[in-house]
């Protein structure tokens, strides 16, 4: 059976592929075709997140095993057939590109087509230009000042609320070890 999926993503609206794949593929050659399609490398931890209507998590396929003490159920890219986890027209999945800032598409199996099979994965059709690959984590992130690069002298008394400051409210802490953490 051959598997019709629309790929999109929220970052760049314009952006859609169209991936055909045989249902008896691995995740591992869908992530090829996706990331080949997209202009990416292929040098980064990803996933597939398997999402119910509502895209929220159901099941994960990872690159690689990350996480063997987990009591969910582990799926690598590499040895699970889309057909194994993928049943239905209307699935949806995200495949997380970007760990880091958490980017990912949004995927959705749009048409199967039984009684036909397909060799290699193919991208059908692509529009529009994809999100960039990785963003400069300052541009996500503030820049929060190191406290230990900073003089306590130089920090005014607003910046610790001395205001309403308390020294009895210390006290309850003296009894708390390190190993009540």
């Amino acid at each position: 059976m051959i598997y019709k999926f629309i790929v999109g993503s929220e970052e760049s609206e314009n952006f859609k592929l169209e991936i055909l794949i045989d249902s008896e593929d691995t995740f591992l050659r869908l992530r090829n075709v996706i990331l080949d399609a997209a202009g990416y490398n292929k040098d980064q931890l990803d996933s597939f997140i398997i999402c119910d209507e509502d895209w929220n998590k159901e099941k994960e396929v990872t690159y690689m095993e990350m996480d063997s003490d987990s009591d969910e159920d582990i799926w690598i890219m590499e040895d699970t057939t889309l057909a194994e986890l993928i049943e239905e027209e209307g699935q949806r999945m995200k495949f997380v590109f970007d760990y880091m800032t958490d980017r990912y598409f949004y995927l959705r199996l749009k048409e199967t087509q039984p009684g036909k099979s397909l060799h290699d994965p193919l991208c059908q059709r692509k529009e529009g230009k994809a999100p960039k690959e990785s963003i400069d984590l300052d541009t996500v992130m503030p820049v929060i000042p190191k406290v230990e690069s900073m003089q306590i002298e130089e920090l005014d008394a607003d910046f610790f609320g001395d205001e309403e400051f308390n020294d009895d409210e210390l006290d309850d802490f003296d009894e708390i070890s390190r190993d009540d953490l």
